[in-house]
């Protein structure tokens, strides 16, 4: 069975930086995009970045543009979400997940809060 296992999350300033870990554990066939999603309270989960198998493509969307970038670890099985210049806006519970997402592979997240 995969599954997700997201890391990192705590309190932050706003200005602030966080870095946030996703492990995959199961088996995968190789060559899967890993993205990011967030949820913050009383709004939907939402996709706000990824990175290739490779690590050389990476996409951030609107929101995090410019300030969130994704990064894929060493070990295939782990990345990162890079976050700089943090709004309370970014509080929120943080995900990783294949993309497109696979159901039954849903961690916990990770909460991130930003105080203004």
């Amino acid at each position: 069975q995969v599954q997700m296992r997201e890391s990192g999350g705590r309190w932050a300033e706003a200005g602030g930086s966080l870095t946030l870990s996703c492990t995959v554990s199961g088996r995968l066939e190789d060559g899967y995009v890993l993205a990011w999603w967030r949820q913050a309270p009383g709004r939907e989960r939402e996709k706000i970045a990824g990175v290739s198998w490779s690590g050389i493509s990476q996409f951030a969307l609107d929101p995090v543009k410019g300030r969130f970038t994704a990064r894929r670890g060493s070990a295939k099985n782990t990345a990162y979400l890079i976050m700089k210049n943090l709004q309370p806006e970014d509080t929120a519970v943080y995900y990783c997940n294949t993309n497109p997402p696979r159901d039954d592979a849903w961690g916990q997240g990770t909460q991130v809060t930003v105080a203004g």
